[in-house]
């Protein structure tokens, strides 16, 4: 990693934060509450523990391969040959999380608030956006984040202060009408999109500069957590305000923002709370694309890493507009297809070299005791 760009911890954690927070904060109170009911918040809490002992294990492999993403320690641990057979899989599918966050921002659009406009159109720029943005490079993205995502909160906080008065808190009542099987179904939803997403920072925590006294890891920990707590507030708020109607309401977040209206002085505000929720989009698609660029890159051991920026984000745009037919297609895909296929392609791995990783120390370390 000489020679290579870095950011501070901080930026790190606010890239993180930024990744995680994306387009969840949008799109996950609707489903969650359909699948868990009023019980959306527990499956959440479940899958954000789940999410914090896999970003512990990538923390782990981080201090254990000191300077070397998951590219190099796989090689390193397995030889080339094994790491071929996990790297691949794993880039076609970043190739499939980029091109559902595009397809997912211009779905957004189109229902809400743009319904003449193609969905191509809305793929075309967030893409190039994204593409621009990676080739200025994680420096630029680091300090570019750092501003945004402190917008995206503060609209956020403001949003919650002026729906106060529409909170019912009735709504959160019953907790568990059907059982438990509901909270496991929300849970395997919340895991897949955004927890088990975390894997992406096995390719990224390198370029953090990793300074002494844990900072890098306390302020991973932080994110993870707000980033919970935040989901929990967007999926209360969706229940407190819509009631049992919020599990049929697609964007049900943006439905609650229209709901804004102060005295006929304040009203429409949806168009900036959307605009923030755009910018969450964007900067998760950024990131996927920075991790396919240099991961590819890497497994080429090409010495130029922007040299294919251009061709692989042509690439995820032809997916964005090929990949589904219709709505429908993508929602079964994303709520049942893909927490399965990223915690089979991307987290097992990732647990595997944890574990072995654990045990060699430990067996190396019991050698040397003996000897």
């Amino acid at each position: 990693m000489k020679d290579q760009e870095t950011v501070s911890d901080g930026q790190m954690a606010y890239i993180f934060l930024s990744f995680l927070l994306g387009s969840a904060i949008v799109n996950i109170p609707a489903p969650l509450i359909n699948s868990a009911g009023n019980a959306a918040w527990v499956s959440l809490l479940i899958a954000n523990g789940l999410g914090i002992f896999l970003l512990a294990c990538i923390l782990y492999l981080n201090r254990q391969y000191e300077g070397l993403t998951f590219v190099d320690y796989t090689r390193k641990t397995f030889g080339k040959w094994v790491m071929v057979l996990f790297v691949i899989p794993f880039v076609i599918m970043l190739f499939l999380m980029l091109s559902n966050i595009v397809f997912d921002v211009g779905l957004f659009l189109h229902n809400t608030m743009m319904r003449t406009t193609p969905l191509y159109i809305f793929h075309l720029f967030m893409i190039l956006l994204a593409t621009l943005t990676v080739y200025t490079g994680i420096e630029v993205m680091g300090r570019m984040f750092t501003m945004l995502i402190v917008f995206v909160l503060g609209t956020f906080f403001v949003f919650l202060v002026l729906i106060i008065p529409l909170l019912q808190p009735e709504h959160l009542l019953p907790l568990f009408p059907d059982g438990l099987k509901p909270v496991f179904h929300g849970t395997y939803l919340a895991w897949g999109f955004p927890y088990a997403e975390v894997i992406l920072f096995a390719v990224l925590l390198p370029f953090a500069r990793n300074k002494k006294g844990g900072t890098l890891e306390k302020g991973m920990y932080i994110a993870i957590v707000l980033n919970c707590f935040l989901l929990l507030i967007a999926v209360v708020v969706s229940i407190m305000v819509l009631g049992p109607a919020g599990a049929d309401i697609k964007y049900s977040l943006f439905y609650v923002s229209t709901l804004i209206d102060i005295q006929d002085i304040l009203t429409r505000v949806e168009a900036v709370i959307v605009m923030s929720w755009i910018i969450g989009s964007y900067m998760k698609a950024t990131v996927v694309l920075f991790v396919i660029n240099f991961m590819v890159s890497q497994l080429l051991n090409l010495k130029d890493d922007r040299i294919l920026i251009f061709p692989i984000s042509l690439v995820a745009f032809l997916l964005s507009v090929s990949l589904y037919k219709h709505e429908q297609e993508f929602i079964e895909v994303v709520s049942t297809v893909w927490p399965l296929l990223i915690t089979m392609i991307g987290v097992l791995p990732i647990l595997f070299i944890t574990f072995f990783t654990f045990f060699k120390k430990k067996f190396k370390k019991q050698n040397q005791l003996d000897s």
